[in-house]
């Protein structure tokens, strides 16, 4: 009902200058519906919604926020078969996945922030000093499509935990899980203006938001290509802006794991999502003498994983996003192809018998050189590069040779060694032995892979401003 408006200061309202893009099918490669794009006067607008309900919001009690986030996520929970609907549509994750994790972990997120408002200190003196922890503001949210309502939330329920008001740009490839996710806020009861959306495209509405004088902070997830476009946006304003961006995670298996499983979760872990998640596993390192078994794990693994219409409760990996990713990746196989990587199976075009959509055959590369392109460069399709190493020296060394520092994967018989690998790991976040996920630990990166962390408290942090009222406790 919405799909050609926007939601700002509590209604759904036209866009100021008309604008479509038509939101396509990756499965299909057809248009399916059509979003409208904003434009700097529609940020205007919603920033100044977002301005004008900031002092009353910012007002209210913890408890107040936490009550608010337990009715939102109520509504969600109602309505979570939508948004696994929405997003398998709009970006092609498979049902399963789509249901199982793409739309649960919003609510998963969600709780985090209630338990965490449990016990969070908002102030605390210390001595004759009150440290208080304040909202920083109005703050412009940009959010990706890989895993688009997992990013919505991560941003969004901390924003307002802390107190801040939001305008959100969702990605235009995959727009209607944030639209509905707009939808639950109204339904919550979420005061005007406190959440705003805005559809549009980074060049001309992330553009607005980074630079506004009155946003206050941007929190950013997308390609380092274009977090630095937002950085440099909004250092004219001196904001706060945090960032997750992209990754090239190393998976060191050392010589004591059990080869068959760690390599066939290392390649199932990198396929996940059709290879579209920034912490995918894309890099195995391995050793040298044990590459020829390692390939025949790796292939059959890959080979074993059904590729097809995301619809069907037997696809586990569906198309990649549009016309635009698919092309990058056949790019990127190709030059492994071309720069001397051993191709063990998959390559270039679409899988046997799928005549459209952007489906891309798994691919797995042996014996990558680190200098090869596939070894250095995010490719963000079910595509992974097999190195060899001599000495564990040589794998983490190899391992933290990269621009990127998101994750890292540490795999090993003994607890004890991989607690000493992973802790000269340069990333954010370092696995040990695929350990289930943990929605309370901090998320981020090193290096280019951006700054600030996310998820549960660390995530609520990075919405608050650090005050110290001196001679606060005299009599």
């Amino acid at each position: 009902m919405h799909d050609l408006q926007f939601y700002i200061d509590g209604a759904w309202v036209d866009p100021i200058e008309p604008k479509v893009l038509d939101v396509i099918d990756p499965s299909t490669e057809e248009a399916y519906a059509q979003i409208s794009l904003g434009s700097s006067k529609d940020v205007d607008r919603a920033v100044a919604a977002a301005r004008r309900a900031f002092p009353a919001f910012a007002a209210t009690s913890a408890a107040e926020r936490q009550a608010l986030l337990r009715r939102i996520l109520e509504v969600f929970e109602r309505r979570a078969g939508e948004f696994a609907e929405a997003i398998s549509r709009e970006m092609g994750a498979p049902a399963t996945l789509a249901r199982n994790a793409q739309a649960a972990v919003g609510p998963q997120h969600l709780k985090t922030l209630i338990s965490v408002l449990d016990h969070y200190k908002f102030e605390e003196i210390r001595g004759n000093t009150l440290i208080a922890k304040e909202p920083i503001g109005v703050c412009g949210l940009i959010t990706p499509w890989n895993w688009p309502v997992n990013q919505v939330v991560l941003k969004v329920a901390p924003a307002l935990a802390a107190g801040c008001t939001v305008v959100l740009k969702p990605s235009e490839i995959a727009p209607f899980d944030a639209m509905l996710f707009a939808e639950v806020c109204h339904e919550a009861g979420v005061p005007k203006g406190v959440f705003n959306l805005v559809n549009g495209d980074g060049p001309t509405v992330g553009e607005a938001m980074s630079a506004h004088p009155d946003i206050d902070m941007m929190s950013f997830t997308g390609s380092t290509r274009a977090g630095i476009a937002v950085a440099k946006a909004a250092a004219n304003t001196v904001k706060r802006v945090t960032q997750e961006l992209g990754g090239k995670s190393a998976n060191i298996l050392l010589p004591d794991v059990d080869f068959q499983k760690a390599v066939s979760k290392g390649v199932m872990g990198c396929f996940l999502n059709s290879g579209q998640s920034c912490n995918a596993p894309t890099r195995m390192f391995v050793p040298l003498e044990r590459m020829d078994e390692v390939k025949q794990y790796a292939k059959s693994a890959a080979e074993g994983m059904k590729v097809g219409d995301p619809r069907s409760e037997e696809t586990q990996l569906g198309p990649v996003v549009s016309q635009i990713q698919y092309d990058k990746i056949q790019d990127l196989i190709q030059a492994g192809i071309d720069e001397g990587a051993e191709l063990v199976t998959g390559g270039p075009g679409r899988p046997e018998g799928l005549n459209r959509g952007y489906y891309v055959r798994p691919t797995v590369f042996a014996n990558v050189k680190p200098q090869m392109r596939i070894a250095r460069e995010e490719i963000f399709g079910p595509v992974i590069a097999i190195l060899g190493y001599e000495s564990e020296e040589q794998a983490i060394e190899l391992a933290n040779d990269t621009v990127y520092g998101l994750a890292a994967y540490v795999q090993s018989g003994s607890i004890d060694h991989a607690r000493k690998v992973a802790a000269r790991m340069r990333a954010g976040n370092v696995h040990i032995n695929y350990p289930a996920g943990d929605p309370a630990s901090p998320f981020g990166g090193y290096k280019q892979s951006g700054n600030g962390r996310e998820r549960g408290e660390f995530g609520l942090e990075e919405f608050l401003e650090v005050k110290a009222v001196l001679g606060y406790g005299a009599a």
